[in-house]
C-alpha cells in the first residue's frame, strides 16, 4: 500500500481563515513553556519523546511533521519614497533617545486574555473576525507613551496594572487597544498590510520568525520618521530592560529586511486631513502639533529649505520651520509682518501649487537664476516661461525632441529635453527627472 504524500505549509500571519488560525494557535502552544507555551503541550511533547525512545514506531509522517519550518526568505518592503505620506498629529511631540545599540532577545507568550485588573475573556484571535476597537492614532501612540514614561520593565510572564502582558506584542496589544495579548503570530489579523513608504504613527513593524518564533520575532510602533530621508524612524518597543523609545533604523537592527509595515483595522482617522486648502494660522507657531506643520516643513524642503532642518520635518513645530518659511517669504520679495515666519494663505498657496520663487542657497540672490517656480512646468500648464524655457533648450542644443515649437504649453518633448539636459549635468535620477528646479534653470540661463 502506497503512503499518501502530505505537503507541509506555513500559515500566513495575516490570513484569517480557520486553517492558518488553527496552524499559528498550534504554533504558540507549541513554545517552550519559557517562551509562553503551554506547560501541558510541553509535557506531552516531552512524554512523546520518551515513548519515542523506548522502541515505539511513530512513522515517518509523524516525524516529518514535527520539523520546524522552513525560515522564509526576507521580505522587503518598496523603497522609503521621499514623498511619503505626511504624518499625523498622533506623532510624539518630545525627541526620541539618540541611536543605541539594539536590545537583547525579548522572548513573548502566546495569545491570552488580559489579566489582573483589565478586562478579561478570551484572546480576540481565536474569534472570526477579529473584535476591533475602534481608535485613532493620536490615541495609540498617548497610550505607547504611558507604558515608556512608566518604564515598564520588560517581563514575558508578568501583566502590567492595565492587564497586558510585559513583552512586545503585549505592548502592542495595549496601544491598539486590543481585547486580548496577542502574539507575533497574530497581530497581523488585526492590521492591513501596507508598504513601509505609508508609515504613519500608530501602525506597526513585524516580525514573526516562522521556523522558530522564540527567536528573533519582535515588533516595534512607528512614531514617526526623524529626517526626510526616511532612513530612521521613532520607534516605541518593549524591550529588556523596559519600554523604550528611541530612533532606530529602518526597520530594525536585526532582520530588517523581514519585518512587515501593518495598519490597524479599527482606526477612525486613518488617512491624512486634505492640505490643498489653507488650514488656518491656529495650526502654526509655538508649541503646535499636527500633519499641517509636517506637510508644511515637506514642501519647504521642496523648495530648496533642506538645510534648515537637521532631522526634520515633524510635526511638531520648530524654530527650523520658522527659519525655513521666513527664507520662502523673504524670496519672493516680502518684507516685515509679510516675512515673519508664520505661513498665511498666500505662502500657503504658493507652497502647494509649487508656485513663486525658491529658496535660494545660502549666501545666495533671489534674482541670480530668476526660476519662476515648479508649478509652472507640469502637464496641462501654458505659460511665457514654458515657452521661454524651450527656446533656451534650444539654444543650448538640447531641443532635438521637439517637432514643432518649442511653445507656451508645457509637453512631454519639454520634459524630455530637459531630462537631456539635466542628464548632461551628469545627474541621475530624481534629479533628471525631466522637470526644471532652481538649480536646472541656473545653469540653463547662466
Amino acid at each position: 500500500m502506497t503512503v499518501p504524500a502530505f505537503e507541509e505549509y506555513v500559515p500566513a500571519i495575516d490570513c484569517t481563515c480557520a486553517g492558518c488560525a488553527a496552524q499559528r494557535r498550534t504554533a504558540a502552544a507549541g513554545l517552550p513553556t519559557r517562551y509562553g507555551g503551554h506547560p501541558a503541550a510541553h509535557g506531552a511533547r516531552r512524554a512523546m519523546v520518551l515513548v519515542t525512545a523506548a522502541g515505539v514506531v511513530l512513522g515517518a509522517g509523524l516525524a516529518e511533521a514535527a520539523g520546524a519550518a522552513a525560515d522564509p526568505a526576507p521580505v522587503t518592503d518598496p523603497g522609503q519614497a521621499a514623498d511619503a505620506s505626511a504624518v499625523t498629529d498622533a506623532a510624539a511631540d518630545d525627541p526620541a533617545d539618540g541611536p543605541l545599540e539594539p536590545g537583547p532577545d525579548s522572548p513573548q507568550g502566546g495569545p491570552g486574555p488580559l489579566q489582573g485588573s483589565g478586562a478579561s475573556g478570551p484572546p480576540a484571535s481565536q474569534a472570526s473576525p477579529p473584535t476591533l476597537r475602534e481608535t485613532t492614532r493620536a490615541d495609540i501612540i498617548n497610550r505607547a507613551k504611558k507604558w515608556v514614561a512608566g518604564q515598564v520593565p520588560y517581563s514575558m510572564e508578568k501583566y502590567w496594572s492595565d492587564g497586558y502582558r510585559q513583552d512586545c506584542s503585549g505592548y502592542v496589544s495595549m496601544a491598539w487597544n486590543l481585547a486580548g495579548n496577542e502574539w507575533t503570530g497574530s497581530l497581523a489579523t488585526y492590521g492591513t498590510r501596507i508598504a513601509r513608504e505609508e508609515l504613519q504613527p500608530g501602525d506597526i513593524l513585524l516580525f514573526h520568525n516562522l521556523a522558530d518564533p522564540a527567536k528573533g520575532s519582535h515588533v516595534t510602533i512607528f512614531g514617526g520618521w526623524t529626517d526626510y530621508t526616511h532612513t530612521h524612524y521613532t520607534a516605541y518597543e518593549q524591550t529588556k530592560p523596559h519600554t523604550r523609545k528611541q530612533t532606530t533604523p529602518m526597520a530594525y537592527w536585526t532582520n530588517s529586511g523581514s519585518y512587515l509595515a501593518y495598519r490597524y483595522k479599527g482606526l477612525t482617522s486613518g488617512t491624512a486631513p486634505s492640505t490643498k486648502r489653507f488650514p488656518g494660522a491656529t495650526r502654526f507657531g509655538g508649541g503646535k502639533t499636527n500633519d499641517y506643520v509636517t506637510r508644511l516643513g515637506r514642501m519647504l524642503v521642496e523648495r530648496g529649505g533642506e538645510r534648515f532642518y537637521k532631522v526634520g520635518p515633524g510635526p511638531g513645530w520648530s524654530s527650523a520651520d520658522r527659519a525655513a518659511t521666513r527664507a520662502f517669504q523673504r524670496a519672493q520679495g516680502w518684507k516685515g509682518k509679510e516675512a515673519d515666519g508664520l505661513p498665511g494663505p498666500h505662502t500657503w498657496r504658493l507652497l502647494v501649487n509649487g508656485t513663486g520663487r525658491d529658496i535660494p542657497a545660502a549666501g545666495g540672490s533671489t534674482s541670480v537664476a530668476g526660476f519662476p517656480g515648479r508649478g509652472y512646468f507640469r502637464p496641462g500648464q501654458s505659460s511665457s516661461h514654458v515657452d521661454r524655457l524651450g527656446k533656451q533648450l534650444v539654444k543650448k542644443g538640447y531641443g532635438k525632441h521637439y517637432l514643432s515649437g518649442p511653445g507656451p504649453r508645457w509637453t512631454e518633448a519639454d520634459r524630455r529635453n530637459v531630462e537631456a539636459f539635466q542628464k548632461a549635468q551628469g545627474w541621475r535620477g530624481t534629479e533628471a527627472d525631466g522637470y526644471p528646479g532652481p538649480e536646472t534653470w541656473r545653469r540653463l540661463f547662466a
